[in-house]
């Protein structure tokens, strides 16, 4: 019988995108044992994406995304699953400041991300696509973050699309809304939570092969939305509660 710190040893992991300070990691549970996920930040590369305002700094949009979801997957992978990060910085891992500064750094798995829109998103899904054929279970899933840009004074919850027609796109994205709904509930009881799930006709839902979500984190511009990115504990918050709602998704296969 092997020593308890070997056994404990052997569920330890790293991932060097994480950043030094973060590289390890401790696989938890299997909660999601079986699972595959292809997260995708928005924009990146010659594209930060929205830019807002913030105490005289700029807020680059595939920054925080960026590192939303390396915090998710942090999650995921702790969980048991299996994880590609299709947009990828070699440098930047999960940083713990407000102001995160923008690079052009950003690569599609090591591929250098093209200036116009259309080749851009081709290349995510192709990577997507490519992936979703070599992996294996039947639990597969798509993950795309973004942060949207409107008015100042236009305050934006957390909303959900999925591709028309995608019964287990709809469910997953109805599962996050109910999540959400939840932590607001006990969170922030008097605020309440108006974050809307819907059908989108967005080119990297109608062109990834995975069942897919797409996640619109607030609004850049807004003063208010915009504590839910600089808050290091915020965009924490926001990971985790997107892998709780995975996981009781998972529980629905």
């Amino acid at each position: 019988m092997l020593p308890s710190f070997a056994a404990k040893d052997k569920k330890t992991r790293k991932e060097p995108l994480f950043g030094k300070a973060q590289a390890s990691y401790q696989i938890t549970s299997d909660a999601l044992k079986g699972a595959t996920f292809y997260l995708v930040s928005g924009h990146g590369g010659p594209d930060p994406g929205c830019i807002g305002k913030y105490q005289g700094k700029e807020l680059h949009e595939d920054e925080y995304a960026y590192d939303i979801i390396l915090r998710l997957g942090r999650e995921l992978l702790k969980r048991g699953a299996k994880v590609h990060f299709i947009i990828q910085d070699a440098k930047d891992g999960i940083r713990n400041t407000a102001i995160l500064k923008n690079s052009k750094r950003e690569t599609c798995m090591g591929k250098a991300i093209p200036l116009g829109q259309i080749e851009r998103l081709q290349q995510r899904c192709d990577a997507i696509n490519k992936l979703y054929r070599k992996d294996k279970g039947n639990y597969k899933r798509a993950i795309f973050i973004h942060i949207d840009s409107r008015s100042k004074g236009k305050q934006t919850d957390v909303y959900f699309y999925h591709a028309p027609g995608s019964k287990y796109g709809e469910r997953l994205a109805i599962q996050l809304q109910k999540t959400f709904r939840a932590k607001y509930k006990r969170h922030q009881p008097t605020r309440g939570f108006r974050g809307t799930v819907s059908e989108r006709n967005l080119y990297v839902l109608r062109n990834s092969t995975p069942y897919a979500v797409f996640l619109e984190l607030g609004n850049i511009q807004n003063a208010r939305d915009q504590q839910r990115l600089v808050i290091p504990d915020n965009r924490q918050a926001l990971a985790n509660w997107i892998a709780e709602a995975i996981v009781n998704d998972y529980k629905k296969k």
